[in-house]
């Protein structure tokens, strides 16, 4: 694997805030212990499982359905019973409650300040290139990228729903 999948003392791979975790479901605990133990990043196990890897991370969070490819492969990759994560993974998804409004933590508050900023700007030039809609968030994908500059580092997101 390469150094992007696993972590380092610089980058550690993401674990569960315990803070967070009484409003998440058993699967993330389950899960997110497991890649602690392997020292995996999502970039690893989206690559396991041939998903990307802020899926993979949403899968971790409860807020995205697992098929039962993703199962499968979560439970050979991470050493955890097959049939614990079919009971722990198997029930649809509940959705947005893992976050207060306004988030609390910096990161997600600057994200959701990005939203509260320029929403109605992204909105009118969504309407000007497509006409009345919506962007979809379930035929929706997503992409984090790190580009490096004379300035420094930065986060490039990418947002892509169907229109």
């Amino acid at each position: 694997m390469s150094p992007s999948n696993i972590g380092t003392p610089d980058h550690p791979v993401a674990t569960l805030d315990a803070s967070l975790a009484p409003r998440l479901p058993t699967s993330s605990t389950t899960l997110f212990t497991a890649k602690k133990a392997k020292n995996l990043t999502f970039q690893a196990i989206g690559e396991a499982l041939g998903r990307d890897e802020v899926a993979v991370a949403a899968l971790f969070y409860g807020q995205a359905k697992a098929t039962s490819a993703d199962i499968g492969a979560l439970a050979e990759l991470l050493e955890i019973p097959q049939e614990q994560l079919e009971a722990e993974l198997g029930e649809w998804p509940d959705r947005g409650r893992s976050i207060d409004l306004p988030p609390k933590d910096p990161l997600l508050y600057r994200l959701f300040e990005i939203m509260q900023n320029y929403g109605y700007a992204y909105k009118a030039v969504m309407n000007e290139k497509f006409g009345d809609g919506i962007m979809s968030a379930i035929a929706f994908s997503t992409k984090v990228e790190k580009e490096s500059d004379e300035v420094g580092d930065w986060v490039k997101i990418t947002l892509r729903g169907k229109w």
